[in-house]
């Protein structure tokens, strides 16, 4: 298989990936968590796994996502705070509710919100 290679702050390490992983999402698109209870917008995509081996290793073995597909970094929101999320593809789901997120950083990444989807901010990219 063709792979490329990134550095990954968050594993202190080179990352191999696939070079046609398939991300389902896009960066500004509004997610929701398939069994927590939270939505967040993207802001960045791993195309595999690319945290830490003591995170993966403090997910439950029997909750633990395969390590093989995208992972997304997210502005997440629930009921009771805002925070950064790092989450599977399989675990995650279109938001249907279609409304704004409410984290205190989106107007640091993002401009405008219109049709259920954020802009990111011009000189923001990658």
């Amino acid at each position: 298989m063709n792979r490329a290679s990134f550095f990954s702050p968050q594993a202190g390490r080179i990352i191999e990936a696939p070079r046609k992983a398939r991300a389902r999402f896009a960066i500004g698109d509004i997610v929701r968590h398939k069994s927590h209870d939270f939505r967040g917008v993207v802001f960045d995509i791993d195309p595999v796994f690319a945290n830490s081996e003591e995170w993966y290793e403090s997910i439950p073995a029997e909750l633990r996502p395969l390590r093989e597909q995208p992972f997304y970094h997210l502005l997440a929101e629930s009921d009771d705070s805002s925070y950064v999320a790092y989450v599977s593809q399989q675990n995650l789901l279109e938001d249907g509710d279609g409304g704004p997120v409410d984290h205190p950083s989106i107007t640091q990444i993002f401009d405008d919100f219109a049709d259920g989807h954020y802009q990111i901010r011009r000189g923001m990219a990658h």
